[in-house]
C-alpha cells in the first residue's frame, strides 16, 4: 500500500507499479465504441504516452493499446494506485496551503470505491461523470496540488494538469474546465472520439468540480421532490401507504431508496445491476431486495396495508416492473402505485446509462460494444414501452414527473408518447421536478447549498449540523414569507433526519436547501466555530452545479425561462467567472451533466473556510453573487418570485444595483406593431 507522500511524488516510473488490469469485485464502466480510424487510434495512443519518458514507452504502449481496444478508452490501469483511496484528514496531506489538502481531500473522495460508481475508471457517477480521464492525470495533479503556494494557481484542461501559474493569494488555487468543445462539435458522436483521444472529458456536474459528497447529495433533493409532489399531487403532508416507484441505485440514483423511508412512503426502485444493488443493501440505504415481480408486488400490497416505511430494490429492468403494474391494475382493478419517477442515466442512453428490456444485463454489455446500431435500436424500442406503461397508469390516479436525466427528452426522441399539446418544445406531457414540483425555488434564491468537515470528524459533521438549525430556526423567528419558512421548516426536518439515518458516505458532508440569507449565515457561523476552536479543522463550502445560478439548461434548471434566453449559457459562464472574482477557493465550469453533453453548461465553486477574516469576507462576497446572479437573471425574463427577491436584496445591499424589467401593458401594442 503506498502512502500519501508516495502519491503526491509525481508518477512512479522507477520501477514502473505492478499492472494488476481491472480489479475483480467491484463494478466497471461499459466498453465504451468511439470508432476510430487506425489513424486516430495511434493519435489516442501517442496523447496518452505523452505523459511518460521514452524509457517506459515501448512498454506501456502496448498495454495502453490494448486497453483503447479492448475498452474504447485508455484508462491507464497499471498506474490505479493501491492506497485505500478515501477523503483523509486534511492535516495527513503533504501540502504547502491548506486550500490544496482541501482539494486533495474532495478528489479522493469521488474516487473512494464507496463513493465512486467506477472506481477504477475514474467515473464518479452517472455512467460517465469523470473524475480526470486517465490515472496519469491524478498522480500529476497530487503532486502538483503538494507544491503549490499561495502564489500559484493549477489550470485544469478537461482531467489533463496543464500546469502551476503564477498568481495572487486572491486568485483561485485551482480553475477547472471540462468539455469546452467549440459549439458546431459538440456532439455526442464527437465526444466518444474526444474523450477516446484524451483531450476532453464529461464531468458531469460535481465528479470533474471534485465536489460531490455521496448519493447524500441527491437524497435532500429526492426528500424534498417527494415531500412537494405528495402536497402537491395527493394533497396531503403524510405519505404512509403511499408507493414511491422509480429505478436507478447505481451513482446519484442510490439516493433513492433513503429518501423514501426518510419521507415515509414506500419506495420500490427497480435496478438491473446486482452489484449495485447489493451495494446499497449492504451500506443499510436499502431495506429489502428482491430478484421476483411475484414477490414485489405481493409485498407492495402488504406494506400498502400496514403503511409500512420500506424501501424495496427490484432486481430486473423497471420496464417489466411497470408493465406488471399495468397488469395488476387492467386484471384487478387496483392502482397500486400513488408517485413514479426515473433516475437512469438516461442523458447517456447508448452507452450504459439506460439498460433495454429486451436484454439481460450481462447480455445488453455485449451488444453495446458489438453493434451498437442494434443497442440503440433496442434502447429506443424500450423507451416506447417504458412510456407507454405510464401513460396507463397515468388515466388513473398516478403521478410521473421527470427527474431532470433526460428521459423524457429521450423519450421523445425515440418516438414515445410524450407530448404536450400546444406547449413548447422545453415541454412534455409530464412535469419537470425542477419547473412544476420544487415550486420554482430556484427564483426565491434555495438551491442545493453543501459542506464538507475536511477533519474527517464526525463529530464536526455534528457541529455543524447544530450551527445549520439554530441559523434556521432563529431567521423563522425574526420573522419571514410563509414560503420561505416552509422551506427552512423543511430543511430543518431534513438536518434531523439526516442524522438519524446515517447518510454520510464517504467523507463528513452535509446539504441543504438554502437561499442567499440562510448561506450566508451558516458560513458565517461554521467559519466562526472554526476560529474558536468549535470545528477541529477547515470546512469546504460547495453547492451543486445544480442551483439557482450554476447550470443554464433548458429541459431542466432553466426550463421556465420564457424569453426565449433558456438555450443561452451567459449566466452559467458569468457565474465561473464571477465566483473566481470574488473568493473562490477553486471554479469549474462544465460542458454536459445531469440532461448529456451539449445539452447544458454548468459550473461549481469550492470555498476553504478556516476561520480567518479573510475566509468570512470572501464567503459574504462570493456566495452573494453565486445566488443573486441566477435570481436577477429570472427577474429579468419575467419571473415575478424573483422579481420580488431582488427588490428585497437591493434594498438590503446598496451595492447591488439591478436592471428591473417593465411589462408591456398593453398586448394589442405588440400585435399591432406587427401588422402588415
Amino acid at each position: 500500500m503506498s502512502s500519501l507522500q508516495e502519491l503526491c511524488s509525481g508518477l512512479p516510473l522507477r520501477p514502473l507499479p505492478e499492472n494488476r488490469g481491472r480489479w475483480a469485485g467491484v463494478p466497471h464502466a461499459p466498453v465504451r465504441t468511439p470508432n476510430l480510424s487506425p489513424e486516430e487510434e495511434q493519435l489516442a495512443l501517442r496523447n496518452a504516452l505523452r505523459y511518460f519518458p521514452p524509457d517506459v514507452q515501448r512498454q506501456l504502449a502496448l498495454e495502453f493499446a490494448q486497453e483503447l481496444q479492448q475498452f474504447g478508452h485508455i484508462y491507464m490501469y497499471r498506474f490505479c494506485p493501491s492506497i485505500e483511496m478515501r477523503a483523509y484528514p486534511i492535516e495527513q496531506y503533504p501540502c504547502r496551503t491548506r486550500a490544496a489538502a482541501a482539494i486533495m481531500h474532495m478528489i479522493m473522495n469521488n474516487l473512494d470505491p464507496a463513493v465512486a460508481q467506477f472506481p477504477q475508471e475514474l467515473v464518479t457517477y452517472g455512467g460517465n461523470g469523470q473524475v480526470f480521464s486517465n490515472w496519469a492525470q491524478f498522480w500529476l495533479t497530487m503532486s502538483y496540488l503538494s507544491k503549490m503556494t499561495e502564489e500559484q494557481t493549477l489550470v485544469m484542461y478537461s482531467g489533463h494538469p496543464l500546469g502551476l501559474f503564477p498568481s495572487s493569494p486572491q486568485a483561485p488555487r485551482l480553475v477547472i474546465t471540462n468539455g469546452m468543445v467549440i459549439p458546431n462539435y459538440s456532439s455526442r458522436t464527437e465526444y466518444e472520439k474526444l474523450f477516446a483521444l484524451g483531450v476532453t472529458m464529461y464531468g458531469q456536474m460535481t465528479a470533474g468540480s471534485y465536489c460531490y459528497i455521496g448519493p447524500q447529495g441527491i437524497v435532500h433533493g429526492t426528500v424534498l421532490t417527494v415531500l412537494n409532489a405528495g402536497r402537491l399531487y395527493l394533497g396531503m403532508e403524510n405519505l404512509a401507504g403511499k408507493v414511491f416507484v422509480t429505478s436507478g441505485l447505481g451513482g446519484m440514483s442510490g439516493a433513492q431508496a433513503k429518501a423514501a423511508a426518510i419521507v415515509g412512503c414506500i419506495g420500490v426502485i427497480a435496478e438491473v445491476d446486482k452489484a449495485a444493488l447489493v451495494k446499497r443493501h449492504q451500506q443499510g440505504w436499502l431495506m429489502e431486495v428482491t430478484d421476483s415481480l411475484d414477490h414485489c408486488i405481493a409485498r407492495l400490497r402488504e406494506a400498502r396495508k400496514k403503511k409500512e416505511v420500506l424501501s424495496l430494490g427490484y432486481h430486473g429492468n423497471v420496464v417489466d416492473l411497470w408493465e406488471r403494474l399495468v397488469h395488476e391494475l387492467d386484471t384487478t382493478g387496483e392502482l397500486l402505485v400513488d408517485l413514479g419517477s426515473d433516475q437512469t442515466s438516461c442523458h447517456n442512453p447508448f452507452n450504459g446509462g439506460y439498460y433495454p428490456v429486451q436484454l439481460s444485463f450481462s447480455e445488453a454489455q455485449s451488444l453495446m460494444s458489438s453493434n451498437p446500431a442494434a443497442f440503440k435500436h433496442l434502447v429506443q424500442e424500450s423507451l416506447r414501452r417504458h412510456v407507454s406503461a405510464i401513460n396507463r397508469l397515468a388515466q388513473e390516479k398516478f403521478f410521473f414527473w421527470d427527474y431532470g436525466n433526460a428521459f423524457l427528452l429521450e423519450a421523445q426522441r425515440a418516438g414515445a408518447d410524450v407530448e404536450k399539446k400546444g406547449a413548447s418544445k422545453m415541454e412534455f406531457r409530464y412535469p419537470s421536478y425542477v419547473q412544476h414540483i420544487m415550486g420554482d425555488i430556484f427564483s426565491q434564491g434555495f438551491g442545493p447549498f453543501r459542506w464538507v468537515c475536511t477533519s474527517g470528524d464526525p463529530q464536526d459533521l455534528a457541529v455543524t449540523d447544530h450551527l445549520a438549525t439554530s441559523v434556521l430556526e432563529k431567521a423563522i423567528a425574526d420573522g419571514v414569507k410563509a414560503s420561505v419558512k416552509l422551506q427552512y421548516m423543511d430543511n430543518i426536518r431534513w438536518i434531523r433526519e439526516a442524522a438519524k439515518h446515517q447518510l454520510v458516505v464517504g467523507s463528513q458532508a452535509r446539504i441543504l436547501y438554502s437561499d442567499q440569507k440562510g448561506r450566508m449565515a451558516i458560513a458565517v457561523a461554521i467559519n466562526q466555530a472554526i476560529a474558536n476552536g468549535k470545528i477541529k479543522a477547515p470546512v469546504v463550502l460547495s453547492r451543486d452545479h445544480h442551483d439557482v445560478s450554476g447550470t443554464d439548461s433548458p429541459f431542466r434548471e432553466t426550463s421556465n425561462i420564457y424569453d426565449g434566453s433558456a438555450f443561452c449559457a451567459d449566466m452559467a459562464v458569468q457565474n465561473f467567472v464571477g465566483d473566481a472574482c470574488r473568493g473562490a477557493t477553486w471554479v469549474a465550469l462544465h460542458n454536459g451533466g445531469g440532461v448529456g453533453w451539449g445539452e447544458v453548461i454548468n459550473g461549481g465553486f469550492g470555498l476553504v473556510l478556516d476561520g480567518t477574516t479573510e475566509a468570512e469576507q470572501k464567503a459574504r462576497l462570493m456566495l452573494s453573487w453565486d445566488v443573486s446572479n441566477g435570481v436577477a437573471r429570472r427577474c429579468w425574463s419575467g419571473n415575478p418570485k424573483a422579481y420580488e427577491i431582488i427588490c428585497q436584496t437591493m434594498q438590503e445591499n446598496s451595492g447591488l444595483v439591478v436592471t428591473l424589467p417593465h411589462e408591456v401593458a398593453d398586448e394589442q401594442v405588440l400585435q399591432q406593431a406587427l401588422q402588415p
